[in-house]
């Protein structure tokens, strides 16, 4: 998996003059686009369109101060449409223009190539579980919300807080399967997964019933599902397994994610300070 990666990487670097589309990025890493693009933010903590940018504009500034091409030249040969588009872009990078940085021999910030290797760390092994499900609902309450990769989520503590007793109790009897009782489940998450973008964040239940009036209802269709456990300090330990879930477990197993809400279950200790967990992430087997 880590060679196809680095292949794609490679594709990256020999066509940084023209688009390179995500399709064309997961064919070499055999995998899908929706897998691709966040198995690689995960890996590499930036977002696959921003990191290309990054590379176009770091080999483009190198062109710039050795001033052998046009500025013109050299926005086209980096496929942009106009010396205007490629000068707010390189702005937006480097700070300075352009045409200011050859003058002026400016110092432009770089973005390095990457390359993905692995890496031993620890002896501890990741537990899981694949479990088949049949097509359930989602039903609670919706809201919209930055991600935040780590530390406490401020929208949806407010979110939560909002919710009253009466709201789980009744949210709570509707459970009729796993994961069992109240949940939180995140969709339509943007596919870098960069802090800050935005998901739909769901506090409710897994059911087969349909959704009481004043609740809403997430259809989720059958398929297979990969299950994670942890314990430890809220909400650091969770996070941690969300981020370990994608940088070890995918890229050393024969899975990839498809759509779908990922459904995390969590129970907090007396003082708030310590949380159990499990992690449902929908996947599904690479067959080559």
């Amino acid at each position: 998996m880590l060679d196809r990666l680095n292949q794609a990487l490679e594709h990256i670097e020999r066509n940084l003059g023209r688009p390179v589309g995500t399709a064309e990025l997961a064919r070499i890493a055999a995998t899908s686009e929706y897998h691709f693009r966040r198995l690689f933010a995960a890996l590499a903590g930036i977002g696959l369109s921003e990191y290309v940018r990054r590379r176009r504009l770091t080999v483009a500034g190198a062109e710039v101060l050795a001033g052998e091409r046009t500025l013109l030249d050299i926005a086209v040969r980096y496929g942009y449409g106009s010396g205007e588009a490629f000068a707010r872009a390189f702005r937006a990078m480097h700070g300075v223009g352009p045409g200011e940085a050859r003058r002026t021999g400016a110092a432009l910030r770089s973005q390095p190539r990457m390359s993905f290797r692995l890496v031993v760390e620890g002896s501890v092994g990741m537990e899981y579980r694949v479990v088949k499900k049949e097509g359930f609902r989602v039903v609670g309450l919706r809201t919209r919300v930055p991600l935040v990769h780590e530390g406490e989520n401020p929208a949806i503590a407010e979110f939560v807080r909002g919710i009253g007793r009466e709201v789980n109790r009744r949210l709570a009897q509707l459970s009729d399967q796993e994961p069992d009782g109240v949940v939180a489940a995140v969709d339509n998450l943007a596919g870098d997964r960069a802090e800050g973008s935005e998901l739909d964040y769901w506090h409710g239940v897994v059911t087969g019933a349909e959704a009481p009036e004043s609740l809403e209802a997430l259809a989720v269709p059958a398929g297979s599902w990969a299950v994670f456990e942890s314990s430890g300090e809220s909400p650091r330990a969770v996070q941690y397994l969300w981020r370990d879930v994608f940088t070890q477990w995918f890229p050393a197993n024969p899975y990839r994610t498809r759509p779908g809400p990922e459904i995390l279950r969590t129970r907090l200790s007396a003082d708030g300070k310590r949380a159990r967990s499990q992690l449902w992430i929908p996947v599904e087997r690479i067959t080559e």
